[in-house]
């Protein structure tokens, strides 16, 4: 799981958001990490609350009223329970007026204040968004991220099974490269992944006897893509250690199971490979069929049923 600090947050969203730091500067490595939010019941960013704080505590107009509205001694007690909890930052919005018992108390316990031109919702849903993103869980495999007829696809296999030349074969058929060797995958929904090529390994790709090749030099830019929801596995495996010809089902559906992958069951085909199968034929294929089976159309199932229905039609001896 990733971290961040106060420092690095304002560095990424002050551009976006239009922030500026007013106050408690020593608070920037303080930090925001997602078992701090899911110890509690709060969220890592919310509205001003002070039952239940918020790492990120929005501060609006609303919450900016409540506060003129209390008696002196409340509106200090108020204040004290903001801060006692550490939070990573407290965000103003709309260019406001800072309040000077605020500034002082955010001073006082190094805690960052942030102003910003946005409106409250603005910056919540961004900062929800992008601390979704980054605090995410995260996974690297091994393997090659493909997007295939627009599904995100990891080719997967042991060292030698040729997952970079059917990725080469691919990329030339007009599909697109996101990641090769070390894709990057993070779950930033319950049942959503999404996989990513890190940064030292964008736009290359290794293939034996050709060395390092950069993709987007060779093909274009379109040969290449940031990012994809990762939707199906395709494992090369070398037809030695297929078993699918004992099991007469397995020549009907296929080698079909499943892969899990931070904490999601992804769906796996399992290719055999042999010297003179065409695996960018068969992958493109498997992503077809997958793309048909997911709209509840499945050819075994079809070729079953038809088989049952003529069995019903012979009459008995």
């Amino acid at each position: 799981m990733e971290r961040i600090t106060a420092r690095q947050l304002f560095e990424k969203v002050n551009e976006r958001l239009a922030l500026r730091w007013v106050a408690g500067v020593r608070g920037e490595s303080r930090l925001l990490e997602p078992s701090a939010g899911r110890e509690r019941r709060p969220s890592l960013v919310g509205y001003l609350n002070v039952i239940y704080p918020n790492r990120v505590q929005i501060v609006g107009s609303e919450e900016l009223a409540y506060l003129d509205g209390l008696e002196p001694r409340q509106r200090w007690e108020t204040l004290q329970k903001i801060f006692v909890h550490r939070p990573v930052a407290v965000v103003v919005t709309k260019d406001q007026a800072v309040p000077a018992d605020l500034r002082e108390a955010a001073e006082d316990s190094d805690t960052p204040l942030w102003i910003s031109a946005q409106r409250g919702h603005e910056i919540y849903t961004w900062l929800q968004y992008h601390l979704t993103r980054i605090l995410a869980r995260a996974q690297t495999l091994h393997g090659v991220l493909m997007e295939i007829y627009s599904i995100g696809v990891l080719v997967t296999g042991e060292p030698g099974t040729g997952k970079s030349e059917l990725a080469l074969d691919l990329i030339t058929r007009g599909h697109r490269l996101v990641a090769d060797d070390a894709p990057e995958f993070s779950l930033i929904a319950p049942d959503v992944i999404d996989g990513a090529c890190p940064e030292l390994l964008r736009d290359l790709l290794e293939v034996r006897g050709l060395g390092v090749l950069n993709v987007r030099e060779m093909y274009g830019h379109t040969a290449v893509k940031d990012s994809k929801y990762l939707r199906l596995v395709l494992h090369l495996l070398p037809s030695g250690e297929h078993s699918g010809d004992r099991d007469g089902m397995q020549r009907l559906t296929g080698v079909l199971g499943q892969r899990e992958i931070l904490g999601v069951k992804m769906p796996q085909i399992t290719i055999p490979v042999a010297p003179g199968r065409n695996l960018a034929v068969l992958a493109e294929a498997a992503v077809r069929n997958h793309m048909l089976k997911s709209k509840g159309i499945d050819p075994a199932q079809t070729f079953i049923d038809r088989q049952a229905h003529q069995m019903q039609k012979l009459p008995p001896w």
